[in-house]
């Protein structure tokens, strides 16, 4: 392969450095545009007149790790944020005066997570929000006066792993995790004379439902609980529950694909459309008032289509088009006129470079289930024969989507084929998928991995003697699982932030995820009686069987995936004399939040490709 016949090389900067600007929202009122962009390198959040008179201006002033998202109040005074510390997850809320300019932290409790759980145009100067402050694994509900900044216990928590709350910010019940992994949804009984006996089962959720179970939320009046469900079907499902007595109907669903999200009325809550997990997302309009406006959305691009109510009258609607082979952009669409807006790309460097479109693509798994994920292949070059990069997706209960992926570009632009797969455990393609990965880790979950490389090879388009695996959390546990189980297959491995020991992961989760420890032994295996299969799915098990280099990255402030999982690996490789590196960045958590520290990994793993599959570096 030739670097003349490939395109430019697009600087890693543009590829993994802050964007440009990104989150815009229309204020409740409609009067204010926020997004988020860099102030001094660090990204902020900025805010300006939604009609553009005066140009927009930073309303935060950090100077370290960066603020990502944020919410507009509905006082029509102030937004909210949260933030953590070196990556340590143990969020905090914060509360900026747009008036006055004067910002407060709410809740200053070290080792204290915080959660927003409502907010709406009913009740403009409170705010639920949930903090484990007494009890490190509950979240209690705590009411917010955004006047004041004054927290009051609302409703202690009774075991609940999430709260159902309506529109008026009562809390109306919730869900709690039974030891065999199933769900039921509780809900507060009418009248209560014992406070200890507050609440009562409404809906009991089989385990190989819970995962694929939640609530969508209230509808205004409050008697009506939408729900998102796999119970009674395989697909996800969107399901109208009365809330007096838990009887049930459905409102839509596909017998392949899950629902993924739900477009709902601001004023009645009530469903308006629903968006389909596809190879390609597909908005499926409920409501004939909103089908005109999908069908000025579609007629945008060729792109993923995101949108934002945010404002009150919801006449205008912050679009976002994410196309695969350029950055997202984003539009403010007038529902009244049918008029759309252009109002920046997230990166604008991006148009100056030729990125390599993604293309879906699926394959029988060695058992005949179908298995589906992604291609990005190098532009310029005959698909031929071409070195190739497995990127695992983390999670693993989540899955990879088509649009914009900068690792994606990042590895097509080098040379590599970019071969991404929703492997069974991965969502969006019906329970039945989703169960196929339990306690598939390091087994059928990992035989998906290569069969997809068996599958690239056989149409010619991959070199067999030339694959890497990489992949950040679960997905660097596959690329260690790689290195360890299948060493055949890959020529070098990236792991990221992913366990090497099963048995450690599971023993030192947060403590706020203790509540789910059950769908963990559910999905992965159980601490207390399957030691030793879990043992034996650790790639630390196997790790004299690695005879391929591996570049292990690890943040120390990790809560999810502790350090010890990396130097676990890492002393074992040092002791066996065999081909590593490792990257420890002192100031990160689950992923690199830092621009610099993004570029000390990719510089790093950049290399690390090209000197064991020949790709291109800078």
């Amino acid at each position: 392969m030739s670097d003349s016949s490939l395109p430019p090389l697009i600087p890693r900067s543009v590829l993994f450095g802050n964007p440009d600007r990104m989150a815009p929202t229309l204020s409740p009122d409609g009067r204010r545009l926020g997004y988020v962009a860099p102030d001094e390198g660090v990204l902020n959040i900025w805010v300006g007149p939604a009609d553009g008179s005066e140009p927009a201006m930073p309303v935060t002033k950090d100077r370290d790790r960066g603020i990502r998202d944020y919410l507009f109040c509905h006082d029509d005074r102030h937004l909210v944020y949260l933030q953590d510390t070196a990556g340590d997850e143990d969020w905090r809320l914060y509360a900026l005066d747009l008036d006055t300019g004067e910002g407060r932290l709410l809740t200053p409790a070290t080792k204290v997570h915080a959660q927003i759980i409502a907010h709406n145009r009913w009740h403009p100067t409170t705010m639920l929000i949930a903090l484990n402050a007494d009890n490190p694994q509950l979240h209690d509900l705590y009411r917010l006066d955004l006047r004041t900044g004054t927290l009051a216990l609302d409703t202690r928590n009774p075991g609940f792993i999430s709260w159902l709350v309506d529109s008026d910010l009562t809390a109306r019940g919730g869900f709690t995790m039974q030891a065999d992994g199933s769900v039921v949804l509780m809900r507060r009984k009418a009248d209560v004379e014992d406070p200890d006996d507050e609440w009562e089962p409404l809906l009991e959720i089989p385990a190989d439902d819970a995962t694929t179970t939640d609530a969508v939320g209230f509808n205004r009046a409050g008697d009506t609980l939408y729900l998102l469900t796999s119970m009674d079907a395989n697909a996800t499902r969107l399901v109208r529950m009365r809330f007096a007595d838990g009887t049930r109907e459905v409102v839509t669903e596909d017998p392949q694909y899950d629902i993924a999200d739900v477009w709902r009325h601001p004023e009645t809550r009530e469903p308006q459309a629903v968006v389909l997990d596809e190879a390609r997302t597909r908005i499926v309009a409920l409501d004939p008032a909103i089908e005109e406006d999908v069908q000025r959305l579609r007629a945008l691009g060729d792109a993923e289509i995101g949108i934002g109510r945010e404002e009150r009258s919801d006449t205008r609607w912050l679009v976002s088009l994410a196309p695969s082979d350029g950055p997202v952009r984003y539009y403010v669409y007038d529902r009244s006129t049918g008029d759309t807006t252009y109002l920046f790309a997230h990166k604008d460097a991006l148009d100056e470079y030729e990125l390599a479109p993604m293309e879906p693509f699926s394959f029988p798994a060695r058992d005949g289930l179908t298995v589906s994920g992604y291609l990005t292949f190098p532009r310029g070059v005959e698909r031929r024969d071409l070195p190739a990069v497995v990127n695992v997706h983390g999670g693993p209960w989540v899955r990879d989507r088509w649009g914009y992926n900068p690792e994606a570009q990042w590895l097509a632009n080098r040379g590599y084929v970019s071969v991404q797969v929703n492997y069974r455990g991965s969502t969006g393609y019906g329970k039945a998928f989703l169960k196929a990965g339990d306690k598939q880790w390091g087994r059928a979950m990992h035989d998906d991995l290569i069969d997809a490389v068996t599958y690239v090879v056989a149409q010619g388009w991959v070199d067999k003697a030339t694959v890497g695996i990489i992949g950040g959390s679960y997905g660097g546990y596959a690329a260690l699982a790689g290195a360890a189980f299948t060493p055949h297959v890959f020529r070098c491995a990236i792991d990221l932030v992913g366990p090497s020991n099963l048995l450690t992961l599971l023993a030192s989760i947060p403590d706020y995820w203790a509540p789910m420890r059950a769908m963990l032994y559910q999905r992965v295996g159980n601490l207390e009686t399957e030691r030793d299969m879990l043992w034996e799915r650790s790639p630390l098990s196997q790790v004299d069987a690695i005879r391929i280099p591996v570049l292990v990255a690890q943040g120390a402030n990790d809560p999810r995936v502790k350090q010890a999982e990396a130097e676990q690996i890492v002393a074992a490789l040092v002791e066996k004399g065999l081909p590593h590196e490792y990257l420890l960045f002192e100031d990160e958590g689950h992923g690199l939040a830092k621009p610099e520290n993004r570029e000390v990994y990719y510089q790093a793993a950049e290399r690390f490709l090209a000197e064991h599959l020949g790709g291109r570096t800078s």
